[in-house]
């Protein structure tokens, strides 16, 4: 394999967050918000930066996954097996909410009338899966989804150059205002960008490809222009849905109309087209995440049926979950929002691998990195907390 090569695991984390998670929560900030959230898409995007950094580096040094690192680094019977369960049980349902999002996405850009029942939909979404799952080649999926990614960037990218008109407003957006209006939106686009089983996917799959310390600074280079192409992505997608009118957005054919500029009356086919595809290629990754997840947990081989079990049940769940009736818009931005609340959990599992002298060696953290990794926990727990707050006096 070619190690210089642009496109490698940092292609499958970017990939994995562009999802309809993504197009959706990113469209419905930029309509109901305007600019004004774009600074969370940069402080999510630098996050993700920091947080895969840890992960891809452990996964180098140490040549395990980051449910391998647990297993091994926490010595504590009763601390190891107390972790192992909250991290399981945490990923478990954070990637069955995510996979409801992503079956739900899915559907929604079939737009066919004979598959969007709330059985027939999701059960064919999830067929295709399965099935995939069960035969598909990692290569082959990871060179899927590095086409998609390069196809919604230059459609999302150039949009966005299209339709800028004002300038200092769009810079304004990059100036932190959080408010009870936004707080909930914010969590979502946190959720949608730093995608907690992506440190797991992210750690697995460069322990398979790389091996030596010496390439670290080349799998850097590769991570942070992958995972910046998907921030730029995000912000793209907020940029253009900025002149939508958020009360109006009610379905798919609402939220084709920011690539009109660009599209004209084939915006609709691509959106519908992106959401599929972008709806699959997620439901692919949040079932392979948990799968390696529970494998580096439970010490399984690598083609131990349980594995695949997982990745299946995983899939199932999120299909069970689409077939409630949750409106799909909504069931995408719950998606997002589960997965901010279950962000710290992870990140703070995964500052004490990074900081254990003897999985890391000379690689551990440095101050730095540990202070940004703790301010990432701290601002998604104060956003988190603000949103639960405000969902429980509106109920109230």
């Amino acid at each position: 394999m070619n190690r210089n090569k642009l496109f490698g695991p940092g292609a499958l984390v970017t990939a994995a967050f562009i999802g309809p998670g993504t197009l959706t929560v990113c469209t419905l900030a930029g309509a109901q918000f305007g600019y004004e959230l774009l600074w969370v898409l940069l402080f999510a995007t630098l996050a993700t930066l920091v947080l895969q950094e840890m992960a891809a580096r452990l996964g180098l040094i140490s040549q395990q996954g980051l449910g391998e690192a647990l297993r091994s680094g926490i010595q504590h019977p009763a601390l190891r097996i107390g972790a192992l369960a909250l991290v399981f049980v945490a990923i478990i349902i954070g990637n069955a909410a995510y996979e409801m999002g992503n079956i739900t996405g899915a559907i929604l850009g079939l737009a066919n009338p004979y598959v969007d029942h709330l059985i027939w939909g999701p059960l064919a979404v999830g067929v295709v899966v399965g099935l995939l799952l069960w035969f598909g080649n990692y290569r082959t999926i990871q060179a899927f989804l590095v086409v998609l990614v390069l196809i919604m960037s230059f459609v999302f990218l150039t949009t966005a150059v299209l339709v800028t008109r004002n300038f200092s407003d769009l810079f304004a957006g990059f100036i932190p205002v959080l408010s009870k209006e936004n707080q909930l939106m914010a969590l979502g686009l946190i959720g949608t960008t730093i995608v907690p089983y992506n440190l797991f996917l992210h750690a697995s799959s460069v322990s398979k490809q790389w091996s030596s310390p010496n390439e670290l600074p080349m799998l850097r280079r590769e991570m942070i222009f992958t995972i910046s192409l998907g921030g730029l992505i995000s912000m793209a997608i907020l940029i253009t849905a900025a002149s939508l009118d958020g009360g109006l957005i009610k379905g798919i054919n609402d939220m084709s109309e920011q690539l009109r500029p660009l599209m004209g009356d084939f915006a609709p086919i691509f959106m519908t087209s992106g959401l599929f595809a972008a709806g699959i290629s997620s439901a692919l990754t949040a079932p392979l995440a948990a799968a390696l997840t529970a494998k580096g947990i439970f010490g399984w081989s690598e083609n131990d049926s349980r594995v695949r079990g997982v990745s299946l049940g995983v899939l199932a769940l999120g299909v069970f979950l689409a077939m409630i009736g949750i409106q799909p818009l909504i069931a995408i931005q719950v998606a997002q929002i589960a997965n901010g609340i279950l962000l710290p959990i992870i990140v703070i599992f995964l500052l004490l691998m990074c900081n254990n002298a003897r999985i890391m060696g000379v690689h551990k953290n440095s101050l730095l990195q540990n202070t940004w990794g703790i301010f990432v926990v701290l601002v998604t727990l104060v956003i988190s907390f603000r949103s639960f707050n405000a969902v429980f006096q509106f109920i109230q």
